[in-house]
């Protein structure tokens, strides 16, 4: 018995296949190419400290009001920056894998974004 190729599923359908994948590459560049430029801002300390940054992961700034700066409690200080930071990164992390996931119709591939 031959196996049949159904119609429209030959080489041209492969041909389609390919093309979506690469226009979904393209979009996925342009969309990544975008959010690493996009900022993202979290506060601590009662907006005391504001942390900035970048959707590539970096930060971008931090801004501390001079009230809280306690020589006799750097620690404090210290927590309010790791804190602020911590949240803008995250925020901007959650922000690309929605967007991407969004963008690749729910597509999970290991490495991809």
């Amino acid at each position: 018995m031959k196996a049949r190729v159904p119609q429209n599923k030959g080489p041209q359908n492969l041909q389609q296949i390919a093309k979506q994948a690469q226009k979904l590459q393209e979009d996925m560049d342009a969309l990544a190419q975008e959010l690493d430029v996009k900022e993202y801002t979290a506060t601590s300390g009662g907006d005391a400290v504001k942390a900035t940054v970048l959707g590539k992961m970096e930060v971008k700034s931090i801004e501390i009001k001079p009230e809280v700066v306690d020589p006799e409690d750097v620690e404090m200080l210290s927590d309010m920056v790791m804190g602020a930071v911590n949240e803008a990164l995250r925020a901007a992390a959650e922000d690309k894998s929605e967007k991407m996931e969004a963008l690749s119709g729910g597509l999970s591939v290991p490495g991809l974004f």
